[in-house]
């Protein structure tokens, strides 16, 4: 599948710490199948926060999201049963000799932009905690380049 073609995987994962690993693995899998290993290791971390958040503050299953929407940007989300919205993140410098709390402080300041918004379907409720990644490409867009 070329890159200028848009692609979406989801994986559904249960309330389990070892569901991180399984979700950053299968991210790199699916980035390096699809031919965008230089945006796998700022991806790996960005998943790694947003999955580990909605396994470690919630109860029930959880899911990551990866799309791919040309002309090159990257969501990267995590979708959890509870309801409640995320803690807004701390500025990253303020959070250095913090043990927690700094998943969405680094996802704040490695992703280009980020997100979130409550869900409801057939009577279940839960939210998605988004990223996105811009390649190259998309930036030059934004900024008027050829």
């Amino acid at each position: 599948m070329p890159e200028n073609e848009p692609w979406e995987y989801s994986l559904y994962i249960p309330n389990d710490l070892r569901a991180v690993t399984i979700s950053r693995r299968t991210l790199r899998l699916v980035l390096t199948m699809h031919g965008l290993i230089r945006l796998v290791d700022v991806a790996e971390l960005l998943a790694t926060e947003l999955v580990s958040n909605a396994v470690r503050h919630t109860k029930g299953p959880a899911a990551l999201r990866i799309r791919w929407a040309p002309p090159g940007t990257l969501r990267i989300g995590a979708w959890d049963a509870d309801p409640e919205p995320p803690e807004p993140p701390a500025r990253f410098e303020r959070l250095t000799e913090s043990e927690e709390g700094r998943g969405l402080a680094l996802v704040r300041a490695c992703a280009d932009v980020w997100g979130w918004h409550p869900l409801a379907r057939h009577g279940n409720r839960g939210k998605y905690v988004w990223c996105e990644l811009a390649t190259g490409a998309r930036r030059d867009l934004a900024m008027g380049a050829p």
